[in-house]
């Protein structure tokens, strides 16, 4: 018959996983990392939006200006599909198996990175601004001699410039 082993042999590792456990729970509810995480959903929110922007608003009056054309639709055909071109689409090329080089959505991809990039450095800035007037100023390390108006240590017993006797602080 087979030796069993006994209960308290499992002690230790179930104590190593509740304490691995407990110091995952203390990890994620800390504050910082519930901060990420919104941020990162409000990023991905806020990428939609510009994407919208720049799909929706900024490129067909772009389109216009250049020929009437969409921009996400400007492509160049590396290698020709089963059926030979023009294809009026991006998909209509990639759907017979063309290569296209697909400059246009480059050029969305590109703008919304650079409105992404824009908003978050104002953000940012934003912070760093209300960061700095949040800072109490530094106590002063100087006071003025009473006699000649210069300033002085606080520690200081005498007036370097007119040796005046003065009080330390």
């Amino acid at each position: 018959m087979r030796d069993r082993l006994p209960l308290d042999a499992f002690e230790p590792p179930i104590r190593e996983v509740s304490g691995f456990l407990k110091e995952f729970r203390e990890f994620a509810v800390r504050g910082s990392f519930v901060d990420m995480a919104v941020g990162i959903i409000i990023g991905a929110a806020f990428t939609g939006v510009v994407q919208s922007l720049v799909n929706d608003v900024v490129m067909p009056p772009v389109g216009l200006l250049v020929g009437g054309q969409d921009f996400k639709d400007l492509f160049v055909v590396l290698k020709a599909g089963t059926e030979p071109g023009p294809y009026p689409t991006i998909e209509a090329a990639q759907a017979v198996g063309a290569v296209t080089l697909n400059a246009g959505v480059f050029l969305n991809t590109l703008l919304s990175f650079t409105i992404v990039a824009f908003t978050v450095f104002v953000l940012v800035r934003a912070v760093n601004r209300l960061r700095r007037d949040q800072t109490p100023p530094p106590p002063p390390s100087t006071r003025k001699c009473p006699y000649c108006v210069t300033d002085i240590p606080l520690a200081a017993s005498r007036c370097p410039q007119c040796t005046s006797e003065v009080a330390p602080v």
